[in-house]
């Protein structure tokens, strides 16, 4: 019977969502209890839901976590852990998995399985979308991918130790059957669960992980390296063993008590070293390799005094990694001689408790007494937090080794996408992402806004610092707070380095927009109920005075008049009673008048053609000027109304009465007589602080005057639209063209036109 699971690892479908409480937390690089008998347990539990079961690689589920557990076992995990890959697998049978198995085996291992199955999952789901591809860029991509997922669940070092395992047994099964592994799958084991188990110091799984990897991407090569170390040895064996036997023997007579074995070939790392340092095969140090297990520290140093007085060193070749670990604890003494025939031979020098932890990881200094409190790597190991803390920052820096050239590519094909990004630790070990030089601030904005709001304080790994240091990937960083307060307006100052992410940024804004908001609503509350009090309209509404006047509430009013863009003299206005208008049957002849006045704002420049002085008076409507082509309506007790002949109310008139339509022109200017009129212009913007200054300063630059502003605006798709009719006075309407240019150049502005 064949499973509907996509690949070793887990099933397809899971659990679904809501069966998953949320009380349920994942532990973080814990242990899982131990509990009597429980591999076996797991086992039992299993085997009637996959022993029949298959992957679609053909490998029967139950065979896949029988060998996984025996992974487990060669790299020194618990029976606990071998226990739960069995639990993991039981997953897509069981129709409530996390019930089933915390019923059956605790909380702990149910979370800790359906964890793994959903990271096995979404892994599948992400290697599907790019099937097949050789394409470095989207190779590239997929790495940054899983790599983020792998990050991600981190959290649980169980997690990514099962998955490490797993993903070897798939290797080997593909190997054993002589089946070609899927590219993507081999590209990802090379390029990411290698590194992931480099880094955190197994090296057992990350050479046999490599070396079957390179062998599915480049048979070919793999092949030639693999006949190139089968043509001579016999002979290289021979020599080796003879070599191993005499090292060892004069060691132990030296008085430097030592075990010496020779090291297995790994053809990943011989093929590495040729195109890297461009050698030949017979050129790379570590076909030729022995390992020595000193007693002690102080035996390691007088094990390599004596390699290098009794053969001869490679300069540049020596490597002091007891001095000086490896970031992930490794260590040991690298040094590469050569005998008296020339050969080149590589010797690592360490004790028993160093090649432990470089064969079975990070985590296997634990159990070492003798590596004192600062145990391997400096890293302390007093306490599970600190182990944790230890295995997280592995973790991190697995994931820094990997921003190499392949993620830069992957960066510059989705700019934005893969920013530089630093990883760090709150005070329970949870990993906060941030951008390269993230600072103390940024980090509280990420965890909570309250908590950037509060944030007064910082330590980083135990140590007070200034807020605006930059953080470095993997510190623990711990936040203090004050009660009740907001952020400092220095935080936004660049040149104060305060902040660094957009989100942080955003959110001290958004702080202060608020705040300066709720003063300006004040004082525009203030302003629009003293001119209520003036106008003796203290009854009114304030919600239906803003209605009124087109806004959707009384804060949206105060909003405007408190910044200046809505005129006082508009809600006056609006306040005051209107004029009545007459209609077409109260137009009768206009009788003869005095002669108009010839005032600054007068109506003398108007005369009608074929009579006498009229009284005329420019239509509000259209407000006309010089040298604008008019026409004149015979109104009712008020003379002669002065139109533009392109006005549609004069148009509506005109065609009701064309007999009161007569004919007028722009009497002839008297030098400096200072004539002006009134115009009304009509602008469309995008709403931004400060738009009626602007527009008001080019009036007052072009010295136009300025008698009504009136502006409305409006939240839409485009962020927000203000609408401003402005009535300046011109003594010609040519004049206006000039300056409506120079208005049309504000920021912000669409359009200027007369109205």
């Amino acid at each position: 019977m064949k499973s509907n699971a996509q690949g070793p690892g887990g099933p397809k479908d899971f659990v679904h969502p809501d069966d998953v409480p949320t009380s349920i937390a994942i532990a973080t690089a814990g242990a899982v209890p131990d509990q009597p008998d429980a591999l076996a347990r797991a086992r039992a539990f299993a085997e009637p839901l996959i022993a029949g079961e298959h992957f679609d690689t053909g490998e029967n589920i139950l065979a896949h976590a029988d060998a996984v557990a025996a992974i487990l076992k060669a790299i020194g995990r618990t029976e606990a852990l071998q226990a739960a890959i069995y639990l993991v697998h039981s997953c897509e049978h069981l129709a409530r998995p996390l019930e089933s198995i915390t019923k059956a085996f605790g909380a702990n291992y149910a979370a800790l399985a359906v964890e793994t199955t959903k990271l096995v999952n979404v892994q599948r789901q992400a290697r599907a979308a790019v099937p097949g591809t050789h394409e470095p860029e989207v190779q590239a991509v997929q790495t940054e991918n899983v790599r983020k997922m792998l990050l991600a669940f981190s959290r649980d070092l169980r997690v990514v130790l099962l998955r490490l395992a797993s993903r070897l047994q798939t290797l080997r099964h593909y190997a054993a059957t002589r089946q070609a592994a899927p590219a993507a799958l081999a590209y990802e084991s090379l390029h990411v669960f290698a590194p992931l188990a480099s880094r955190l110091g197994i090296w057992q799984l990350k050479w046999e992980m490599e070396d079957l990897a390179f062998r599915f991407l480049e048979p070919e090569t793999y092949k030639n390296t693999a006949r190139l170390l089968d043509e001579k040895r016999l002979e290289r064996e021979q020599f080796m063993e003879s070599l191993r036997s005499q090292l060892e023997r004069e060691l132990n007579k030296d008085g430097i008590a030592a075990l010496v074995y020779g090291r297995p070939k790994h053809i990943y790392s011989i093929v590495k070293k040729m195109r890297g340092k461009s050698l030949d095969f017979d050129q790379v140090f570590d076909i030729r390799a022995l390992r020595v297990i000193a007693a002690d520290i102080k035996g390691c140093y007088a094990a390599l005094g004596f390699v290098h007085s009794r053969f001869t060193p490679v300069l540049g070749e020596f490597d002091d990694y007891i001095a000086k670990p490896k970031s992930n604890g490794y260590q040991s003494l690298h040094t590469v001689v050569r005998d008296e025939a020339g050969r080149a031979i590589e010797i690592q020098i360490r004790t028993q408790a160093m090649h432990d932890h470089a064969e079975h990881g990070v985590a296997a200094h634990w159990a070492y007494k003798e590596a004192g409190n600062k145990g391997y790597a400096g890293v302390s190991a007093s306490s599970e937090y600190d182990a944790k803390i230890a295995v997280l920052r592995q973790l991190l820096a697995w994931e820094r080794d990997l921003s190499g050239p392949a993620a830069a590519k992957a960066r510059e094909a989705n700019k934005g996408l893969f920013e530089d990004r630093i990883y760090v630790l709150t005070p329970d070990a949870a990993i906060v992402e941030l951008p390269q030089g993230a600072t103390a601030v940024d980090f509280a904005y990420s965890v909570h806004t309250n908590v950037g709001h509060r944030c007064r304080g910082a330590r980083i790994d135990g140590a007070m610092v200034p807020l605006n240091t930059p953080l470095q990937n993997g510190q623990t960083v711990e936040i203090i707070t004050i009660k009740d307060g907001g952020p400092s307006r220095d935080w936004l100052n660049p040149e104060l380095g305060f902040l660094t992410s957009h989100r942080a940024k955003s959110k001290v804004r958004a702080w202060f927009n608020a705040l300066d908001m709720a003063q300006t609503v004040a004082r525009g509350r203030e302003a629009v109920e003293k001119l209520l009090q003036r106008e003796g309209k203290t009854s009114m509404k304030l919600d239906d005075l803003a209605v009124q006047l087109g806004f959707k509430a009384a804060d949206d009013l105060f909003e405007v008049v408190g910044k200046d863009e809505l005129s006082l003299r508009t809600i006056e206005n609006m306040l005051r009673p209107p004029e009545p208008v007459l209609t077409q049957d109260d137009y009768v002849l206009a009788k003869k008048a005095r002669a108009p006045s010839q005032n600054a704002k007068g109506n003398g420049g108007v005369l009608v053609v074929g009579m006498g002085s009229l009284l005329t008076q420019l239509a509000k409507c259209c407000k006309p000027a010089p040298p604008d082509e008019i026409l004149g309506f015979v109104t009712k007790g008020k003379g002669v109304s002065i139109h533009r002949s392109d006005c549609s109310n004069f148009r509506n008139m005109a065609s009701g009465s064309p007999d009161r339509v007569i004919e007028v022109e722009w009497n002839a200017p008297k030098s400096a007589d200072g004539a002006v009129y009134p115009v009304d212009v009509s602008i469309e913007a995008s709403d931004r602080q400060g738009l009626l200054r602007d527009i008001s300063e080019v009036f007052a630059k072009e010295k136009m005057n300025v008698i009504g502003v009136q502006t409305q605006s409006v939240k839409d798709n485009r962020g927000g639209t203000a609408w401003m009719t402005f009535t300046v006075e011109v003594a010609q309407s040519g004049r206006l063209k000039q300056v409506l240019g120079v208005v049309a150049e504000v920021p912000g502005v669409r359009s200027a036109r007369r109205r």
